[in-house]
């Protein structure tokens, strides 16, 4: 089987899914991470590999840059590949005064300029969240692993750079109402999460400091980035722990309802 987008087959994508954007990140994850990781995908050069991180699948695939993108990625992988876990590991630009480069955000929420939700035909505004069991495994293993988050909203928006001369303002209308930082992608990923009835969380480096103009150089972004995927890695296992016991569980219940032959 196979999609416009994805030329794996089914039983070679995990239930676990940790989705940057770039494509040679996707790559550097699976060779620096994962243990006998293997190629998959590679539709436009849109890199997947599937490896195990202790013992447990996971796979690593890009998303390219913004919502059309990610929404495209994500909608193949819980549509037609049955994956139940999508965990977008990328980068941001901090809104708030005591976030510093390289601190992490968990994207409770995610605000967006898009029109990417009106494709849904509701008629209200939906507001897309992470889903509560990873949001709090993945604080979980951020405590377990001596890593301090910050955990809020963000925006997702859909321009990287304005057309119009009103940026910086319209980011302090944005830090005024709380927003942790931008990035471009979480609004279309959770959206999608909540259509399929999955599970997605958005796991953010601060790349930028957007008030007070900073950006963290290339070598420090690595390390950055680094403590990120390994959170996101440990917080697959902790998924996958959950399956297991959800499978046990129905299998129990299954056997209970059982009727004894005479």
């Amino acid at each position: 089987m196979s999609t416009p987008h994805n030329e794996a087959s089914v039983n070679s994508i995990a239930k676990t899914v940790i989705m940057p954007g770039d494509p040679k990140r996707s790559k550097w994850i699976a060779e620096t991470f994962l243990k006998d990781a293997v190629l998959v995908n590679d539709v436009r050069g849109v890199q997947g590999y599937t490896g195990t991180w202790k013992d447990v699948p996971v796979t690593v695939m890009a998303s390219g840059m913004g919502m059309p993108s990610i929404g495209i990625y994500s909608w193949e992988l819980y549509n037609d590949y049955d994956v139940d876990n999508i965990i977008r590991v990328g980068s941001a630009g901090a809104l708030q005064d005591d976030l510093k480069l390289m601190d992490i955000i968990l994207a409770q929420g995610a605000c967006t300029t898009s029109n990417y939700i009106n494709n849904f035909g509701i008629s209200g505004t939906f507001a897309p969240l992470a889903d509560f069991r990873m949001l709090s495994r993945c604080t979980k293993a951020a405590k377990e692993n001596g890593l301090k988050v910050h955990i809020g909203n963000v925006l997702s928006s859909d321009n990287f750079y304005s057309a119009f001369d009103r940026g910086d303002q319209e980011n302090l209308e944005w830090k005024r109402l709380g927003i942790l930082g931008v990035e471009m992608e979480a609004a279309a990923l959770y959206t999608n999460a909540a259509y399929f009835g999955k599970h997605a969380l958005c796991i953010l480096t601060v790349s930028d400091q957007l008030i007070r103009q900073e950006r963290l150089e290339a070598e420090k972004r690595q390390i950055g980035f680094s403590k990120m995927i390994t959170l996101a890695l440990d917080t697959a296992v902790k998924m996958e722990e959950y399956r297991q016991r959800l499978l046990c569980e129905d299998a129990q219940s299954a056997s209970e309802l059982e009727i004894p032959e005479e």
